[in-house]
């Protein structure tokens, strides 16, 4: 699905409430459900954030005229004609969904009010953040932790900024590091690449790839917490904002 075509009708206006359907389903659940359609559809054209469209933000609900949720639903469901906005296959209920995930992303505001710069971001993420001995970005940095390079094709602004300050708040299935003890008491902790019925493969904090037999081991699993440090209190406001905007910019490409 693309809601590209949902960017000709916008500028600064929230999205009016006035759907019956979307009052009567808007919850937690139904909210991260359309975060999840539009994330892993929609994103691809407009961003995580939904502000990829030069002049739109979906995400903070800018539109060029009012709407209601069910007129977004219509566009959702049967596109734009004569636009490149398609029809979809999605049931009223889900696009329902993705409306009410936009509604609520509309709220959803940075716990910094600071603006931050994409430059300034990556001489913090490079110098005192010391972000690449673990991450990687375009080939440089390490391989320890996740690679950041498209990083802001997936991930929205305000999700980077938790990730940055309250590291063990979400941390997603391929990210979370894995711990192997010896039985002779040596713990080994890394990025798991692969475990199967009788092995287990992972990178090592040294970057080392590692290769443990499970009959040969005391105890195995994934860590509870993120090895992801927090910045809360190691960055001012200003250098999170900064980082995040770093972050964000990074799509897959070279950032200059």
């Amino acid at each position: 699905m693309r809601l590209r075509n949902i960017c000709v009708l916008a500028v600064a206006l929230t999205i009016p409430s006035t759907g019956p359907l979307l009052a009567q389903t808007t919850n937690a659940a139904t909210i991260a459900d359309g975060g999840r359609v539009f994330q892993n559809t929609c994103s691809n054209c407009h961003g995580p954030d939904g502000n990829e469209v030069p002049g739109i933000d979906l995400g903070r609900g800018r539109f060029r005229r009012p709407m209601t949720d069910q007129d977004l639903i219509q566009i959702i469901r049967t596109g734009i004609p004569g636009t490149a906005m398609p029809a979809t296959n999605l049931s009223e209920e889900q696009a329902a969904h993705v409306v009410a995930y936009l509604r609520s992303t509309a709220t959803a505001k940075p716990s910094s009010s600071a603006s931050g710069d994409v430059a300034r971001g990556k001489t913090v993420f490079d110098g005192k953040g010391a972000c690449a001995s673990c991450h990687r970005v375009n080939g440089v940095g390490s391989r320890l932790g996740p690679d950041l390079s498209d990083i802001g094709q997936q991930r929205r602004s305000i999700d980077l900024e938790r990730s940055l300050v309250d590291p063990d708040a979400e941390v997603l299935g391929t990210n979370r590091f894995y711990h192997v003890t010896t039985k002779d008491g040596v713990t080994t902790t890394g990025r798991l690449l692969n475990l199967d019925t009788f092995t287990i493969q992972m990178i090592d904090a040294k970057e080392r790839l590692r290769s443990f037999i499970k009959a040969d081991l005391r105890d195995h699993g994934f860590a509870e917490k993120s090895g992801m440090p927090s910045y809360k209190s190691t960055l001012s406001a200003q250098e999170l904002a900064d980082v995040v905007s770093y972050l964000a910019s990074l799509k897959g490409r070279v950032t200059p």
